[in-house]
């Protein structure tokens, strides 16, 4: 599908609410599945991913269904597949989340299991998780390290892992094969990486210790508890960006997940001189949320992000790209090599792409620099998402303030995390 975007001739304004936070709806499914009790878990997100998460829990035995578009019910004993049947293959559809999270989980079950998934998540690496996992006491074979992933469920042994990677997927993995393992589990990453996993395991009564950037988890049980997913802030990036880089834009963005863990690009944006305001800051089943007011702002400034600032906002990199082409001065990305292992190589691809359009960008081993060029975005080219949704949503903000249309070919990849993305720039346009 080739999407053409148009320059917009007026500033977007108005108030949206931003859908459900993809990280937590995985794990709100995952958790109360594996917990004692019946739930509901409020507020699920519509992305295909999450969707996926759930269908393989319900090829697990768990009792799951829909009370309303956005609420779903779960029902559980703790135990998957207690029916002890020869399970077809679980398909993961696009998702690294799903598959990373669940083989820590399936590990040490009693029964065997195969991951699948489609093309694009079949190329993605998992050698990351299955070493550790085999350092606990898993068998799991590969394809050279890719999908698909036969596990054979096995009594797992506890360890102290130190991981060369702050990867919340990795160490949400090892946490959760570490539930149900024999003696303590700990991990030990570079930087803190999103803490969703402990926070909801916390809220769950898992006997969890977090100590800074070491987190050790002892063999517990989980009971279920009602779960309200909070607004995704990988989401409600495209919409910031597109606020501070689309002249005269002013609107407010509601139930924006806080997590300090995943709000990288609050920082960032501090330091770039970005106009937003943070207002009616709450909990919510342990995550702090609350509503950003964002503003077109023209003196922004360019910065460096490296370091702890990359596992808190790696995925909103493609768009921060976008952003630093109207800053001032450069914008230098460090540290974030894994970007090269997402659904596409991002910096790669990213930088091959936002070259056509006229952004002065340039590639690095582990980042890229841009060199920004307020207003002198020229667009008029046709972008490759490469399968990928955020480079397809990070363009179609590029679109917005380009000289000339641009077209986005494979932009249907969007509906995998965001579905409701158009409608709700729609609801900006007035």
């Amino acid at each position: 599908m080739l999407k053409v975007v148009k320059k917009l001739d007026k500033g977007l304004r108005g108030e949206i609410i931003i859908p459900a936070d993809k990280s937590v709806s995985h794990r709100a499914i995952m958790f109360s599945s594996i917990a004692k009790g019946q739930c509901n878990v409020r507020n699920f997100s519509s992305g295909a991913d999450c969707h996926s998460t759930l269908n393989i829990f319900k090829q697990l035995g768990v009792n799951i269904e829909f009370v309303d578009e956005k609420t779903v019910h779960v029902k559980s004993n703790g135990v998957l597949n207690s029916k002890n049947i020869d399970l077809p293959p679980l398909d993961a559809g696009n998702s690294g989340t799903t598959t990373r999270l669940i083989a820590g989980i399936l590990a040490r079950q009693n029964f065997d299991s195969t991951i699948i998934g489609d093309e694009s998540l079949s190329k993605r690496p998992m050698k990351r998780i299955i070493e550790p996992l085999t350092l606990m006491g898993a068998e799991i074979s590969s394809t050279e390290g890719h999908l698909p992933l036969k596990i054979y469920g096995r009594k797992l042994q506890g360890i102290s892992y130190q991981s060369k990677l702050a990867s919340a997927q990795v160490k949400s993995c090892i946490l959760l094969a570490g539930l149900g393992a024999e003696g303590k589990t700990t991990f030990i990453e570079p930087y803190i990486s999103r803490n969703h996993t402990e926070l909801l395991l916390d809220y769950l009564g898992a006997d969890i210790n977090v100590n800074k950037n070491e987190v050790t988890i002892y063999p517990s049980e989980l009971y279920a508890k009602d779960i309200t997913v909070v607004g995704d802030i990988s989401s409600a990036a495209f919409f910031i960006v597109a606020g501070l880089v689309v002249e005269g834009s002013d609107f407010v963005i509601k139930n924006v997940g806080l997590n300090p863990t995943r709000a990288g690009i609050l920082d960032v944006l501090k330091r770039m001189g970005g106009g937003i305001e943070i207002f009616n800051k709450t909990i919510c089943s342990g995550e702090n949320v609350g509503d950003i007011r964002v503003r077109y702002n023209d003196c922004l400034k360019g910065c460096v992000i490296e370091g702890d600032d990359i596992p808190r906002l790696i995925d909103e990199l493609p768009v921060i790209a976008v952003l630093a082409s109207q800053a001032d001065g450069d914008t230098v990305v460090k540290n974030a090599e894994d970007l090269r292992n997402k659904e596409s190589d991002r910096i790669k691809c990213l930088v091959c792409e936002l070259t056509k359009i006229g952004i002065d960008i340039e590639e690095t081993a582990d980042g890229f620099i841009v060199h920004g060029q307020r207003g002198k975005l020229k667009g008029g080219a046709e972008l490759e998402s490469y399968h990928d949704h955020r480079l397809a949503m990070s363009f179609y903000v590029a679109g917005l303030i380009s000289k000339k249309e641009i077209g986005i070919n494979g932009f249907e990849w969007t509906k995998i995390s965001f579905p409701e993305f158009e409608e709700l720039f729609g609801l900006l346009v007035n």
